[in-house]
């Protein structure tokens, strides 16, 4: 059993070294000005990556200006898509399951915004039209994918790959849940600075 728990800890420690810090900084950066715009951040996914995605916006909303609300009164406005599980099922039903995450997208994209897009496979058809809605809307698109990263690496402008054979589910998303984290930390650092700043 020990052996077991090893492997895979060693598999997530090696895996996370190779996942480029470049492209997380990209995404820190399409966030920090989306920030400066007062525009919106969109995140959706399937399945597990759509429980990050909710997990996500309740941390980011919450969290980042947690420490001094008081301090700033326009904050980071992260919404999962489709906001509502209703709304999930109307657009599934409705109009086909392709269009639950492009579908709620386009009610509400404006040029100010940016869209995360978590896709372990990156190739899932729904994430992929959302994808291309944002960027036919020339709305940069922060993609979190897994395995050889898909099309999604592909047409994303921050590309955070978690490189693993196909099928590694865990460890990659795990890893996205990690850098999620990592970018509410990086924010909350950031701006609890900038308060310390202005109070020197």
């Amino acid at each position: 059993m020990k052996e077991f728990i090893r492997g895979f800890t060693d598999d997530v420690v090696r895996t996370i070294y190779t996942v480029s810090q470049t492209e997380i900084a990209k995404a820190i950066n399409i966030i920090q000005s989306v920030y400066e715009r007062d525009g919106r951040i969109y995140i959706f996914g399937n399945g597990g990556s759509l429980a990050l995605a909710t997990h996500w916006v309740s941390d980011f909303n919450k969290t980042v200006f947690s420490h001094n609300l008081e301090k700033h009164r326009r904050r980071f406005q992260a919404i999962r898509l489709p906001s509502t599980e209703s709304e999930f099922s109307a657009w599934a039903n409705d109009m086909g399951y392709d269009m639950v995450f492009a579908g709620p997208l386009q009610n509400y994209l404006q040029e100010t915004d940016c869209v995360i897009a978590i896709s372990s496979s990156g190739n899932s058809p729904n994430i992929m039209k959302a994808v291309e809605l944002a960027r036919a809307h020339y709305v940069p698109v922060i993609g979190l994918s897994g395995f050889d990263g898909g099309t999604l690496n592909t047409l994303a402008d921050a590309k955070i790959l978690v490189p693993t054979e196909k099928g590694n589910y865990g460890v990659v998303e795990g890893i996205h849940d990690i850098i999620l984290h990592l970018i509410t930390k990086y924010f909350q650092d950031y701006f609890d600075h900038c308060v310390k700043q202005d109070t020197v």
